[in-house]
C-alpha cells in the first residue's frame, strides 16, 4: 500500500498506524510526499501560514485552467488564502449555521426515494446538493438539475478525470453559473439573499464561484459520509437495529463515523516559504499529504482510536479540516446526512441485498452501491 491508494482501500487504517509509528512528518520517497499521519503534524500543518492550500506556480490545474470551470475554481475559498478565502468564507459561513433542521427534513423527505441502489444512489448523490439548491430559493425541477450539474463540476477536482468529464465540467459550470445568476435576481430567499449582502461591492462572479463550490464540497463530503454509515450498519447488523429502534442515535453514528471512516481521507499542502515544522527543515515547492484519516485514529486524539463508539467522550476529528480552512458547511452536512439516513431506515431498504465498492479516487472514501446479482 501507498499513501495514495489507502483513500479507497478496504482496510487503510492498519497502514495509517504504521506510519504515524515512524514519526508525525515522515518523507514517502516513491511519491516525493511529506507525510503528515499524527494529530501532532496534522494541527502544525495545518495552521501554518507557509503550508498553503495550492502550490504557487499552479493557482489552477493545468488541465482546466483554460476554461470556465477553470475560472470557478481559481475563484473558490477553499482554493485561495488571505483576503480570498476570508472574504468569501465571512459571507457564506454565517447563514449555513442558521439553516432549521426541520427545514432540512421536510426537504429530503420530500424527495422521491426508489428501492434498492438506485434510491440510495438518489440518496447519496443526488439528493444533498437538491437540498442545499431548495434552501438556496431553486424550485424543485431545478434543484434536482444543479444537483445533477454538480456532479458533473466535481470531476474537474479529480487528476482522475478524463478528458470527456472535463469537458462535461466546463459546460455544467457554465450552466450553474447560469441559474445562480437568474436566481439572484429574484430577490427572494433570505438565504441567498444574506450570502449576497456578504459579497456586497465584491465580483459577482466571486459570489457564484464561491455558491457553486458550497455545492462542490455538498456532493462528495455528504455521499461519503452517508455511504459510510450505511457501511457500518450493513458490517454490524446490531448497530442497524440500535438506529431502527432508536432514531435520535442516528446523529452520535454520523458524528463518530466522520471521525471512524471519514468521506475525506486527506488533503494537500504546498510550502511556500522555507519553514520549520516539528524540528523538520521544509523548502518551497514540497507538498505534504495530510491523512485527516490517520490523525482521527491517533490514540493521543481519541481513545480507543479503532473501535467505532456512539458514546464517546470528547471526540475529536479532523474531517472537516481545522484552522483557517476549516469547512464553514460541517454542521449543514451533517444535518442533511441525518435526515437522510433517517429516511433510509424509515423505509426498511434492505441494506443486505447491496454490493459495493469505493468510486476511484486520490483522497475520497465514497462508496457506490449497487444491487446483488
Amino acid at each position: 500500500m501507498d499513501p495514495i491508494i489507502a483513500a479507497t482501500h478496504p482496510d487503510p487504517y492498519p497502514y495509517y498506524a504504521s506510519l504515524r509509528a515512524k514519526g508525525g512528518l515522515t518523507f514517502d520517497r516513491p511519491s516525493n510526499l511529506w507525510i503528515a499521519s499524527s494529530a501532532e503534524a496534522l494541527c502544525a500543518v495545518l495552521r501554518h501560514p507557509h503550508c498553503q492550500v495550492r502550490p504557487a506556480d499552479e493557482p489552477v490545474p493545468k488541465a482546466i485552467a483554460e476554461g470556465p470551470a477553470g475560472r470557478v475554481f481559481g475563484q473558490l475559498m477553499r482554493m485561495n488564502e488571505g483576503e480570498r478565502h476570508r472574504c468569501p468564507r465571512a459571507a457564506i459561513a454565517p447563514g449555513l449555521q442558521d439553516v432549521d433542521p426541520q427545514r432540512i427534513e421536510d426537504l429530503v423527505r420530500a424527495r422521491f426515494l426508489r428501492e434498492g441502489a438506485e434510491g440510495l444512489r438518489q440518496a447519496q448523490f443526488i439528493g444533498p446538493v437538491s437540498v442545499v439548491a431548495a434552501l438556496l430559493g431553486f424550485n424543485p425541477a431545478d434543484s434536482r438539475l444543479v444537483s445533477e450539474l454538480t456532479a458533473d463540476f466535481v470531476a474537474c477536482l479529480s487528476p482522475l478525470s478524463d478528458a470527456t468529464q472535463l469537458a462535461a465540467a466546463h459546460r455544467a459550470s457554465e450552466q450553474l453559473a447560469r441559474l445562480f445568476n437568474e436566481r439572484t435576481e429574484e430577490r427572494d430567499n433570505p438565504l441567498l439573499m444574506g450570502i449576497g449582502q456578504g459579497f456586497e461591492g465584491a465580483d459577482p462572479d466571486n459570489r457564484v464561484a464561491n455558491l457553486i463550490g458550497l455545492l462542490s464540497q455538498t456532493f462528495d463530503a455528504t455521499a461519503g459520509l452517508i455511504g459510510n454509515a450505511l457501511l457500518a450498519l450493513i458490517r454490524n447488523p446490531e448497530l442497524h437495529q440500535t438506529l431502527k429502534d432508536d432514531a435520535t442515535q442516528i446523529s452520535p453514528l454520523l458524528a463518530e463515523i466522520q471521525r471512524f471512516d471519514p468521506p475525506v481521507q486527506n488533503t494537500r499542502r504546498f510550502v511556500a516559504a522555507p519553514c520549520q515544522i516539528l524540528g523538520t527543515a521544509l523548502e518551497p515547492a514540497a507538498t505534504i499529504l495530510v491523512l485527516l484519516a490517520s490523525a482521527n485514529r491517533d490514540p493521543q486524539l481519541n481513545p480507543q482510536p479503532d473501535a467505532l463508539l456512539l458514546e464517546r467522550a470528547n471526540r475529536r476529528s479532523f474531517s472537516f479540516g481545522t484552522g483557517r480552512h476549516e469547512c464553514p458547511g460541517q454542521t449543514l452536512a451533517l444535518e442533511i446526512a441525518r435526515a437522510t439516513l433517517g429516511t433510509i431506515l424509515a423505509r426498511e431498504l434492505s441494506l443486505d441485498r447491496l454490493a459495493w465498492r469505493y468510486r476511484p479516487s486520490l483522497n475520497g472514501r465514497i462508496p457506490q452501491f449497487s444491487d446483488r446479482p
